[in-house]
């Protein structure tokens, strides 16, 4: 079992940057890949952003060169790097943790950009 805290949401004007942080309750290393998600009100869940145990990364099309995704294995956390935000970044974002042969999720984190 693998419990997920997000952080680092917030408000931010069109232009401007965040990082939001998920911290595992296990080693990442043993963990397959983890993976950031973000719900829209009224809308699916979007795919944003992937990183694997080996440090293969890839992002969902609408996030490309903008996100960064990364790891740190000493701290058990991944970061997203978000920068050139937009009004429709506006969401909550989801960690989420692929072990073995489930997926973990954390609570979420909201972030909005206006201005």
């Amino acid at each position: 079992q693998v419990q997920l805290v997000e952080s680092g949401g917030g408000l931010v004007q069109p232009g401007g940057s965040l990082r939001l942080s998920c911290a595992a309750s296990r080693s990442i290393v043993s963990i397959n890949a983890m993976r950031w998600f973000r719900q829209a009100p009224g809308k699916e869940r979007e795919f944003v952003a992937v990183i694997t145990n080996i440090g293969s990364t890839n992002y969902g099309d609408s996030v490309k060169g903008r996100f960064t995704i990364s790891s740190d294995n000493a701290k058990n956390t991944v970061s997203l790097q978000m920068n050139s935000l937009r009004p429709e970044d506006t969401a909550v974002y989801y960690c989420g943790a692929v072990y073995g042969s489930k997926t973990y999720w954390g609570q979420g984190t909201q972030v909005t950009v206006s201005s």
